[in-house]
């Protein structure tokens, strides 16, 4: 057998196995969406609607750890700063459609996170986490300052209004399925991007970042991008999240929150498209059914010995577990 034939069986081989796991992810990602088109027909809708947000800033998120390999310990900052931007048009703009509050939410967002990546991107390992904190906490303080945003007691009465100027978003089963449109593009968005080319040089930037500056690749640029693109999703979420609730408060903003993401991510599995909405269902999840019994007290440290656990014993996360359970017994 010539060389050109064993290449030539290698690459089929290759192409029947990507084949194959293309048609698995679709069938899993079919029966996904079954069960969330079906699923507030069986759970209430707007604890539902929480998940949803909470995964879409987990995505957002990752997108930035998982697949860049940027800590940043100050991605709260977005998550309020969409919500109480939203908030404010909505709630003194009568004017104002409920998408384009949204839109308006992201967008301040967007800017923001430009800003900070400006200043951050430089640095490196546990001197960009820290610069990203203290970002995050000269916002957080200027929320607690601002008369608009209602200090410590929030912004409540935000209106839901009409999508499109004809559906009532005060139902909430159309608010639900309105909210997991808005999450479903965004995930196949980022799943977009993972596999393009320039996901495939973040992957690059995260595994081995002076070779690829030896490559050529202007990585800060790459970061950049990456980081901006990380803070509109994270935004977005804030936005929805505050239509969704009525209400936007200090716990978006705070330090707690961005801890809580880095929890939803390495929980769910990190640098995996699915671990961080499993991430965010699991710990939402936790923290609903502790907040209900005699243990509601105890959200935090048993929060914190899940992160505990996770690091020690199952690095790769719920997804990324059962990944290397399916590699290593089913091929």
């Amino acid at each position: 057998m010539s060389q050109t034939d064993i290449h030539s069986q290698i690459h089929q081989s290759i192409l029947k196995q990507q084949k194959a796991e293309d048609r698995r992810k679709l069938m899993l990602n079919g029966f996904l969406l079954v069960l969330l088109l079906l699923a507030p027909f069986v759970i209430y809708p707007v604890f539902l609607m929480k998940i949803l947000c909470f995964a879409l800033f987990a995505v957002a998120f990752n997108l930035l750890f998982g697949f860049t390999g940027l800590l940043s310990f100050g991605h709260a900052a977005f998550l309020a700063t969409g919500g109480y931007t939203t908030g404010y048009l909505l709630s003194n703009y009568s004017g104002l459609t409920t998408e384009m509050g949204i839109i308006a939410g992201t967008l301040v967002a967007t800017v923001l996170g430009l800003a900070f990546a400006l200043l951050s991107i430089r640095r490196q390992g546990i001197y960009f986490a820290m610069v990203t904190l203290a970002l995050a906490q000269l916002v957080f303080f200027f929320f607690v300052q601002s008369p608009f945003t209602g200090g410590e007691d929030g912004m409540h009465g935000v209106p839901r209004g009409e999508l499109l100027g004809f559906i009532n978003l005060e139902d909430n089963l159309n608010m639900y399925y309105f909210v997991l449109a808005v999450f479903l593009g965004c995930y196949l968005l980022v799943q977009r991007i993972v596999g393009s080319p320039y996901g495939q040089v973040l992957k690059a930037i995260k595994q081995n970042e002076p070779r690829a500056v030896s490559l050529g690749y202007k990585v800060d640029r790459y970061k950049i991008l990456a980081f901006v693109i990380s803070a509109a999703l994270a935004g977005l979420a804030g936005s929805m999240k505050s239509v969704v609730f009525q209400l936007a408060s200090l716990n978006d903003a705070h330090w707690h929150m961005s801890g809580e993401v880095i929890l939803m991510t390495l929980v769910g599995g990190m640098g995996t498209l699915l671990g961080p909405v499993i991430g965010a269902m699991f710990v939402v999840n936790v923290e609903y059914q502790l907040a209900q019994g005699p243990l509601r007290d105890w959200v935090d440290p048993i929060l914190g010995g899940v992160f505990v656990i996770t690091v020690l014993a199952f690095r790769s996360g719920i997804v990324g577990e059962i990944q290397k359970f399916v590699r290593k017994n089913l091929g």
